[in-house]
């Protein structure tokens, strides 16, 4: 690490401050750009790998609509990361998952700024000869252990959540 940062020091790099390690901690350095595209709220994000997500804001927030609005990918982005965490365990549990999608309705705080989550509900419905004990415990160790967003997330709204498969509906509680 010491050649890094000699190497980097005389080029007064902005990001050389993020590549120091922190004692016993282990991070990585990642970035994102956003590139506003009109006169409004209108921008559009973009990844190393080059996948896009457009931003935005409604019309009666002043912007044109041609994106989702910052809060709602933040919920997009709980839905995403567990999402991929729960397919990636039943896989790995050799469940036949034949359909999975994800409903979340989060409330605002109203007349706050900053208008934080004060709730979040997630509901996943999946289909497939699933045994119910093991998505149980995919979306347990989702929520509860591997999301990083759900982590995040819950240090300002409580998150429930419940789904279903094939129809049979099941919850996830404290103890579960």
């Amino acid at each position: 690490m010491n050649n890094l940062l000699k190497d980097h020091s005389q080029a007064r790099n902005p990001v050389l401050p993020l590549l120091v390690r922190r004692p016993a901690t282990a991070f990585l350095l990642m970035k994102v750009s956003l590139k506003r595209l009109d006169d409004k709220y209108h921008f559009l994000g973009t990844n190393a790998a080059g996948n896009t997500l457009h931003l935005d804001t409604g019309p009666e927030e002043g912007g044109s609509g041609q994106g989702v609005g910052p809060m709602q990918a933040v919920i997009m982005a709980l839905g995403g990361c567990s999402g991929i965490d729960i397919v990636s365990i039943l896989k790995k549990q050799r469940e036949d998952l034949a359909a999975f999608d994800t409903e979340i309705t989060y409330e605002r705080a109203e007349n706050e700024t900053p208008a934080l989550f004060t709730r979040i509900h997630v509901h996943y419905i999946f289909s497939g000869d699933l045994n119910p004990d093991k998505v149980r415990r995919a979306v347990d160790l989702s929520i509860n252990k591997y999301c990083s967003v759900a982590r995040i997330l819950e240090k300002t709204a409580p998150i429930t959540v419940t789904w279903s498969i094939n129809g049979q509906d099941f919850a996830l509680t404290p103890n579960s």
